[in-house]
């Protein structure tokens, strides 16, 4: 996988607080509608937040949201606050100094793949997989669909 789990959890999770909207939704909600540790969970949007793209409320109606920033971030946005920029600028067989001087056996494939990738994510809004997943039913739990509206 190319992705760290903590990466693929933020990516469910802001998908579910996209479809939601402006609302704050309690972290338990989403851990337990998206089937996420809820500690796990926590310390996964406190990055996310750290870095702008959401925002928290405290006390008893409080809980967590798409900031500005987030409701028209990309899901390389989201990426990149997790897991970094590595993914898109490392050797796939991870050796120092692999470039087009120094080229690994994977760099002209990966260097390709991997662009693919960023261009994918770079212009795949959270906005636009929510507007879809309530128009296609898209599944972002393993307990099947989930409910877009």
């Amino acid at each position: 996988m190319l992705l760290s789990k903590s990466c693929v959890y933020g990516l469910r999770a802001s998908l579910y607080l996209s479809a939601k909207q402006d609302e704050y939704i309690s972290i338990r909600e989403i851990s337990e509608k998206l089937d996420i540790s809820f500690h796990f969970l926590t310390k996964i949007l406190q990055q996310l937040t750290a870095d702008g793209l959401m925002e928290s409320y405290k006390g008893p109606n409080g809980g967590i949201r798409l900031s500005p920033k987030g409701r028209k971030a990309t899901l390389l946005d989201i990426v990149i606050a997790i897991d970094g920029p590595e993914l898109f600028t490392q050797c796939a067989l991870g050796l120092p100094g692999c470039g087009s001087e120094d080229p690994c056996p994977l760099h002209e494939s990966w260097l390709g793949t991997r662009t693919a990738i960023s261009n994918m994510l770079e212009k795949t809004s959270l906005e636009e997989i929510a507007k879809e997943g309530k128009q296609n039913r898209f599944r972002i739990s393993a307990g099947g669909t989930f409910n877009w509206s």
